[in-house]
C-alpha cells in the first residue's frame, strides 16, 4: 500500500488483496491493486532447529475450554446442532522477534501452506500458515475443498508425503469431515453446475494430519464471486452446522472476539499476466497469530460433534498452538 488509508470491500468486485474477519457482518479489508507494488523475490531457506521443549499448560485456559465443549456436545445433544467449532487464543510472551526470521520458519515447517504476513498500521500485524483453500477462482470455474478432522503425525516422520504413513481415521473424524462435504455440496447446488467431488484423502500440515476433500465445479452466470463467497464462509470446519445457529453460539459462549481467525485473505481479481483471464485465491485463516508489541496470540480451535471428548478436543488445540510457538 502506499499509504495507510483502511479500504474495504463488500461486493467482492474490486481487484486486490482481501483481509476478511470470521463475523461476515463485519467489513472486509482491502488493499486495491492499484495503490499496491508488487515484488517477486525467491527465498532461500535454511535448516532450523525448532524447539521441542515441552510448553508449560494454562490450566485456567484448559478448564474454561473444556467447560465451553461440555457446552457444545450438551447443545448438539438436546436441539438441531450437528457440529460447532470451539476456538480460544493463546498469549506467548515474545523476546528478540524478528519479523523475518518467524516468516522463514513458518515457510519451512509447513511446506504445503499457504504462508503469510499481513500488516496495516490501523490493524496490526498478522502472520499464518493456512492449509485450507476458501475457493479459487478463474474466470467462472473455480475449486474449492472440505478440510476437517486433525491428529498428531508421528514423531518420528518428517516426510510431507502421507502416502509413507500408517493413518487410521476414527468414526468422529470421518463423520466431521463428511458433514463439511456435504454442506458444501448442497450450497454450490443452486449457483454452480458440474461440480466435481473427489475422494477423501489425508494431507499434512506441520506437525498435524487433516482430512481432505476436494471439489470444482463452473459458477452460473445468475451467480458472482460474493455469492459464491457467501456461500462457502464461514464453513463448517470453522463454524459448525446449522451454520446461523452454530455461529450464534460461538459468539455467545467464546467469550473473545475472533477477528480475522477463521476468516479469510488471499488475491482478488487480479488478471494474469496475459490480461485475459480473473483469478482469485482465496484461503482460509488458519494456523495464524496477531503480534502486539512483546506478545502473539495464537489462535487455536476444533471441531465438536456428539462424538467429542472434551478433554481430547483441549489437546488438540494445544498440538495445534505448540507448532506455532516452536515458531517463535
Amino acid at each position: 500500500m502506499n499509504d495507510d488509508s483502511l479500504t474495504f470491500t463488500d461486493n467482492f468486485i474490486e481487484s486486490g488483496f482481501v483481509f476478511a474477519p470470521f463475523n461476515v457482518d463485519e467489513k472486509a479489508i482491502l488493499f486495491p491493486s492499484e495503490k499496491a507494488t508488487f515484488l517477486e523475490e525467491e527465498l532461500l531457506l535454511n535448516d532450523f532447529n525448532f524447539d521441542e521443549n515441552d510448553f508449560t499448560v494454562d490450566e485456567e485456559s484448559k478448564e474454561n475450554h473444556i467447560k465451553i465443549v461440555e457446552k457444545a456436545i450438551d447443545e448438539i445433544n438436546k436441539s438441531d446442532v450437528q457440529k460447532v467449532v470451539i476456538s480460544r487464543n493463546e498469549v506467548v510472551q515474545l523476546s528478540d522477534f524478528e519479523l523475518l526470521l518467524v516468516y522463514q520458519k513458518l515457510l519451512k515447517k509447513y511446506e504445503n501452506a499457504f504462508v503469510y504476513v499481513w500488516f496495516h498500521p490501523k490493524v496490526g500485524l498478522w502472520l499464518g500458515a493456512t492449509p485450507e483453500t476458501l475457493l479459487q477462482v478463474a474466470d467462472a470455474n473455480f475449486k474449492t475443498m472440505s478440510l476437517a478432522g486433525t491428529q498428531v503425525a508421528e514423531k518420528d516422520s518428517e516426510s510431507t508425503s502421507t502416502e509413507q504413513l500408517n493413518v487410521v481415521w476414527k468414526s468422529k473424524e470421518l463423520e466431521e469431515q463428511q458433514l463439511v462435504t456435504d454442506f458444501i455440496e448442497n450450497q454450490l447446488a443452486t449457483i454452480s453446475s458440474n461440480l466435481k467431488i473427489d475422494k477423501t484423502e489425508t494431507i499434512r500440515a506441520g506437525n498435524l494430519l487433516h482430512l481432505r476433500t476436494k471439489v470444482e465445479g463452473k459458477l452460473l452466470e445468475k451467480a458472482d464471486l460474493k455469492s459464491l463467497i457467501r456461500a462457502l464462509h464461514p464453513t463448517p470446519a470453522v463454524c459448525g452446522l446449522p451454520r446461523n445457529i452454530a455461529r450464534d453460539f460461538i459468539i455467545k459462549n467464546e467469550n473473545y472476539n475472533r477477528s480475522f481467525y477463521t476468516g479469510f485473505l488471499g488475491e482478488l481479481n487480479l488478471k494474469k499476466s496475459n490480461g485475459a483471464i480473473k483469478s482469485s485465491q482465496l484461503y482460509v485463516n488458519l494456523r495464524c497469530m496477531e503480534i502486539n508489541h512483546n506478545t502473539a496470540l495464537i489462535y487455536v480451535g476444533g471441531g465438536i460433534t456428539k462424538g467429542s471428548i472434551p478433554k481430547n478436543e483441549w489437546k488438540e488445540t494445544v498440538s495445534k498452538s505448540e507448532t506455532m510457538k516452536k515458531v517463535l
